[in-house]
Order: structure tokens, then sequence, then C-alpha cells
């Protein structure tokens, strides 16, 4: 199913930055499914880059972890139906690029951006919520959207082969549950904040029962790289 921006769960507050949430299901952009259906050819989504920083890189691409900021506004009439500045304590939200976790309109429209780069998208409603509309965003039917986006960060996606390969302290090409519990010792250290010890044997058990899929008590690098953007 596809994603959207208006109805989220953000990452728990003490997974922190960026690789943190490596193992974890990146729920942040969950929507309905989009309606399936052709479009016409001359639907597709319209980018106007508002700000290019001189240093463009890196750029972004499928499986990149991303960082940013955006509005959405209804095209029919400029109505604001998202802000991001005014959900989750106004921090920037973080999602993988090209897997479906925002609408397709936004994976299209966030590819080859770069750290510090500000877009205005114009999606057609074929890539965004279709001929149903999206009730509970405040989204009707065939609406086109408007995104404003400013991106903050672009980072190896948490499932990458890098990713995978820092875990693996043993190049066995499988994470032990050693391995990964030394990884978010390290993470956690390199925050800063403080936490109960729970809170890592919580997470620890967590990541294996959403990705340890045969229960041998390892997560195999198939099991591990979800998202099939590198090889491993």
């Amino acid at each position: 199913s596809g994603g959207t921006v208006p109805r989220r769960r953000p990452p728990p507050s003490d997974m922190g930055r960026g690789l943190t949430l490596l193992l974890l299901p990146l729920a942040l952009l969950v929507a309905p499914a989009q309606a399936e259906g052709g479009r016409a050819a001359e639907e597709e989504v319209k980018i106007e880059v508002l700000h290019l920083p001189e240093a463009c890189s890196p750029k972004s691409k499928k499986g990149d972890l991303l960082n940013a900021h955006y509005d959405g506004f209804l095209a029919s009439d400029g109505s604001k139906f998202y802000c991001s500045r005014t959900q989750n304590e106004g921090h920037p939200k973080w999602f993988v690029l090209g897997v479906g976790q925002v609408i397709k309109g936004l994976d299209i429209a966030m590819m080859n951006m770069c750290p510090g780069e500000k877009r205005k998208v114009i999606i057609p409603p074929s890539l965004a919520y279709g001929q149903q509309g999206y009730a509970q965003g405040k989204i009707p039917p065939n609406a086109t959207l408007i995104f404003e986006i400013e991106l903050y960060a672009v980072n190896k996606g948490p499932r990458s082969v890098e990713a995978f390969n820092q875990i693996d302290k043993d190049s066995d090409k499988k994470l032990s549950e050693l391995e990964i519990s030394q990884y978010l010792k390290e993470e956690f250290a390199r925050d800063g904040k403080k936490r109960h010890p729970s809170v890592h044997d919580e997470i620890l058990a967590d990541i294996f029962k959403k990705n340890d899929h045969d229960g041998d008590g390892f997560i195999s690098a198939k099991e591990y790289n979800v998202y099939q953007h590198d090889e491993l």
C-alpha cells in the first residue's frame, strides 16, 4: 500500500536521528492504499526549484533516508491541509525515499534533491489520492496537491549495504543479537540521551520480532534488506 503525509505515526522520540531507525519499521507516513488505474500521459509531477545550494551533494536517490519539512496545499483553493512544522513538536520528518512511505508524487518529486534545496511541486490526483480522495486528511476526490519542501539531510538508507556491514562486525553476513545490541549502545551513546536500561532491551526484542522471519536467532542479509535497493 502507498503512504502519505497527513496521517502519521512519528518515530519514538528516543530513537534520535538517522540510522538509529535502521531496523525499526519506518511507518512514518502511513495512509490508505492509492486507487489503482492508469494516468493520463500529461499527468506528471511539476517541479519548481525555489533554492539550490552552491554545494549540491549528495543528491537523493531511491532508498536514501531523507529529513525534510513540507507544507501541503490544495491547488483548487490554496488551503493548507498539512504542515510538518506543527506535528511531532515541529521536528523535520525522516522517511525512506522511493519505497511507498509517502504518496507516489512525493517519491517522484524528491528524487535528485540535495541538502538545503527547496522545491515547490504540483502533484496530480493520479499520483496522490485519485478519485477516492482522503477524507481524514481533508483531501477531496480528484484533488491536485501542492507541496513546498525543504530538504535538510540525505543519508544512506537504513537498509543499505553500508549500514549492514557497520553492524556485522564478524562479516558473516548475518546479524546476531550481540551485534545489534552493541550497535544500539553505540547509537545511544552518540546522541547522549538518558534512557532507562529497559528501553534497549525492548528495542532489541522488537527488532528480532519484526525482522527474524525464520526464527533462527539471526537477521540475515535478505531479512535485513527489505527495500532491495542494494545487493547484499
